[in-house]
């Protein structure tokens, strides 16, 4: 009877021990959803092998996450886009190789980089910090590969332009910064917007789960099902911080930055890949076209069934396209040094 009563016990002991982890879970999600997706990054840049790191430039900080060491393949610098922050890369990062150094900056002002003032966020503002943030760390002891995407691809192709010695090749995807020849839902929005002087909500900055919602419909193709308490827990991440995004939207389309990637492309002499979601709503795919027409050496990956979130959407494909593209760089370089010797 003893021995059963043991047995019992153990069980009861080992269902409790079980039961409240599980219950911390089901509480989070129904009660801290926003504590719950900091958790899930957490454990994924972990798992990937990513360390958290900070960079100051002359008391101006920059966080950033990175994995790896410089070697024989080029660094990878990653800039993220709009209202986004470092962590948006993970999926991409998951398909690329251990061995190679990689780095995800949060862009000046985003999550865990220093916020100053308006002058730092036009497009020129974002070049010239994630100038500082390279010579900080010393990024450009040796020329990397520079991706951006949305918003960050506009700030790439400005720095390409402007610091043609630091970058070896170059991927742009989705890039903003382009006047693209057919206007998609989000720039039927923005006229709408300037008519009513900008008294309309952003549909990039999200206030309800239902916002978030049309946020993320109008950004991908694909459908993703996300559970109304994930929902409310991305608003709840991004609302402490709606009237810096507002702050920013309102630099990056004035006239001066709008489309800044445009001006300068004929400065661009690094090797360029254009990546694009063929049903892209928010920067239309037209701006691939016009991309080519200046630089008709760039590789154009024009993606099927896709949208703006490329690497939400297509990260496995994005990753290779991207390596590829490295290597293919890498070994047309080493040809012709062997040509020239």
């Amino acid at each position: 009877m003893a021995a059963d009563l043991d047995v019992v016990n153990l069980f009861v002991i080992a269902g409790a021990t079980l039961a409240i982890p599980i219950l911390a879970f089901v509480a989070s999600f129904l009660l801290w959803p926003a504590a719950l997706i900091k958790v899930y990054y957490w454990y994924w840049r972990r798992t990937l092998g990513l360390q958290v790191r900070f960079a100051d430039c002359g008391g101006y900080r920059f966080c950033y996450s990175s994995r790896g060491k410089i070697g024989i393949r080029p660094s990878i610098l990653l800039l993220h886009g709009f209202s986004a922050h470092k962590d948006t890369w993970l999926t991409v990062v998951k398909y690329l190789p251990k061995h190679l150094h990689i780095l995800c900056v949060d862009m000046p002002g985003h999550e865990g980089t220093t916020r100053t003032n308006a002058e730092d966020y036009s497009i020129q503002g974002q070049v010239k910090r994630i100038h500082n943030f390279v010579e900080t760390i010393r990024l450009n002891r040796k020329p990397f590969h520079l991706v951006g995407t949305s918003m960050g691809g506009n700030v790439a192709g400005v720095y390409a332009a402007c610091y043609p010695s630091d970058v070896c090749s170059m991927t742009l995807i989705c890039p903003d910064g382009i006047r693209h020849p057919c206007e998609t839902k989000f720039d039927n929005h923005l006229q709408d917007m300037q008519e009513n002087q900008y008294n309309m909500s952003i549909p990039l900055i999200p206030t309800t789960p239902e916002e978030m919602e049309d946020m993320l419909r109008l950004c991908s193709h694909v459908r993703f099902k996300i559970p109304q308490q994930i929902l409310q827990g991305l608003v709840d991440v991004r609302l402490p911080h709606n009237d810096f995004y507002q702050e920013v939207f309102t630099e990056i389309i004035a006239e001066s930055s709008r489309y800044a990637l445009q001006e300068h492309l004929h400065q661009i002499s690094a090797p360029l890949q254009v990546i694009w979601g063929k049903q892209d709503q928010v920067v239309d795919v037209s701006g691939a076209a016009v991309i080519a027409e200046t630089l008709s050496a760039c590789k154009l990956e024009l993606l099927e069934n896709c949208g703006h979130y490329v690497v939400m959407e297509k990260p496995r494909r994005t990753a290779k396209l991207i390596l590829d593209f490295i290597i293919s760089q890498q070994d047309l370089s080493g040809h012709k040094t062997k040509k020239r010797s």
